[in-house]
């Protein structure tokens, strides 16, 4: 028999690797592409609220691969955010009373009072959640289902997290849908028959969706929004730049009228500071990143007597901003509600705006102010000093209230599911762009030193009695106009 050729003898155990290390490469290639993760690899967009899909083109395809593998697989492993149990029952201080607005809780809990929410009700609403939490024994897992725009869902996800640190073994086992996107979606009408369960950051009186607090209590890094708490206190120390009498004598917006928002589009047509007291200026957030965002501060736009809201897509973020500011809020009549705006009352926090002929009212809420100094600032006073009453330690015992009362309605066993990913601090960290790092960073929550404040029990009449007070003093403010 003819001798192989030495060379092809050799040959063979590199083709043999070769195509070992081609075969461990697709076979990785193919586990990285198929997991998804919090900073949206491998997720599609919303299809109830499509928007621009992230692309992650600085990244090489070995790169990502890598820090998928790294991230999503080789973190959680070693206690990274175990906090020992704290007996706070035991603390010195006195156990607080919850804010009234707290009540709200069981009202939006309160169509599943006699049902209760069985697994069928959390996985229908899985149709039009973007990803699901389940939290066990103190550890959180999320399975995600669609990309949130932006740094929504890992500042969302980073804010329960931090609940978890700040109350160690008391946040109880849940398994809950949330949504990330702007408008509610599930219709009271439509889904009488069984109300679906879906967490998100607002609502209407016509929907059954549950408002959560939003992403940007832990920061905003697209738009350079600190953390709530030195955001408020940054406002706080701005909005005292100017005496009351100091202040400018017109009403002041600012925010992007292009969000399909047509009371926005109406807004912008008030720009008259003679003919309807009013200085409404375009927000471009696209220059103002290129610009450092110095004209975009918060801080620095405290200086009007009067401030407007008014809604874009849906709920706006920029209420607790404008509330913090200490001038009179203007609030054109609001179609949504977040977690505390349903705690603000007219003529007490800020002085309702009807959407009809809504140059002139804007005017005539100006004028008003301007002839009642005095009282025009103590609503101001009485806005900023409500938002003051809701730092951070409070957002958190909302949170909590919420999830205990929503546990208290399983009617099962919370259990993770074979697809979802353990999420600690590490996991999300190790996704995070050095921005966002430093907003998580300053977000941080250790454990309370004192227990959460006392959750009143339901009562019905007292919402039904603040709604119908509410709506009385809006249309005596109507009638004035």
């Amino acid at each position: 028999h003819p001798r192989t050729p030495l060379y092809i003898t050799r040959f063979i155990p590199l083709l043999a690797l070769f195509c070992l290390a081609a075969l461990v490469f697709f076979e990785v290639d193919n586990f990285v592409s198929q997991t998804k993760t919090i900073a949206g690899h491998n997720l599609e967009p919303t299809p109830w609220h499509p928007f621009p899909p992230k692309s992650f083109s600085e990244e090489s395809r070995m790169s990502r691969a890598s820090k998928i593998i790294q991230c999503s697989y080789l973190t959680c492993r070693s206690g990274y955010d175990y906090v020992p149990f704290r007996n706070q029952s035991r603390s010195s201080k006195k156990t607080a009373k919850c804010p009234e607005f707290f009540r709200w809780i069981h009202h939006d809990l309160e169509p599943w009072a006699k049902s209760k929410i069985s697994l069928n009700h959390v996985m229908e609403a899985k149709k039009f959640a973007a990803f699901r939490v389940v939290i066990v024994g103190g550890k959180l897992y999320v399975d995600f289902y669609y990309a949130c725009v932006q740094s929504r869902a890992m500042f969302t996800i980073w804010g329960l997290l931090q609940l978890i640190k700040r109350y160690p073994g008391r946040v109880p086992d849940v398994d809950l849908m949330f949504d990330c996107m702007d408008k509610p979606i599930i219709s009271r009408q439509e889904n009488q028959a069984m109300p679906l369960p879906l967490f998100r950051y607002c609502t209407t009186p016509n929907h059954f969706d549950i408002p959560f607090p939003d992403w940007s209590f832990w920061g905003w890094p697209e738009v350079n929004i600190g953390p709530w708490d030195e955001q408020f206190d940054s406002i706080k120390i701005g909005s005292q730049a100017r005496s009351w009498q100091g202040k400018l004598p017109i009403a002041y917006w600012k925010g992007n009228p292009d969000v399909a928002a047509p009371i926005r589009t109406e807004l912008v047509k008030c720009n008259d500071s003679v003919l309807y007291k009013a200085q409404i200026l375009r927000q471009d957030w696209a220059a103002e990143s290129k610009k450092g965002f110095e004209k975009s501060k918060l801080s620095k736009q405290c200086d009007h007597r009067f401030k407007i809201y008014a809604e874009g897509y849906a709920w706006s973020v920029s209420l607790k901003y404008i509330l913090s500011c200490g001038s009179l809020p203007l609030i054109i009549t609001p179609e949504f509600e977040d977690f505390f705006s349903r705690g603000l009352f007219p003529k007490k926090n800020y002085w309702p705006i009807t959407a009809n002929n809504l140059c002139n009212n804007i005017k005539y809420a100006v004028e008003w102010g301007n002839s009642n100094l005095d009282e025009a600032e103590a609503i101001g006073k009485a806005s900023q000093d409500f938002m003051g009453s809701i730092r951070m330690h409070r957002i958190y015992d909302y949170m909590l209230h919420l999830l205990t009362e929503y546990s208290k309605l399983l009617n099962f066993k919370p259990i993770p599911s074979s697809s979802a990913h353990e999420i600690c601090s590490e996991y999300l960290l190790c996704y995070a762009d050095n921005t966002q790092l430093k907003f998580l960073e300053r977000s941080t929550s250790s454990p309370s030193p004192a227990p959460p404040c006392a959750l009143d029990p339901p009562d019905p009449d007292f919402i039904n009695k603040w709604i119908e007070e509410k709506n009385k003093v809006i249309l005596e403010v109507q009638n004035l106009a």
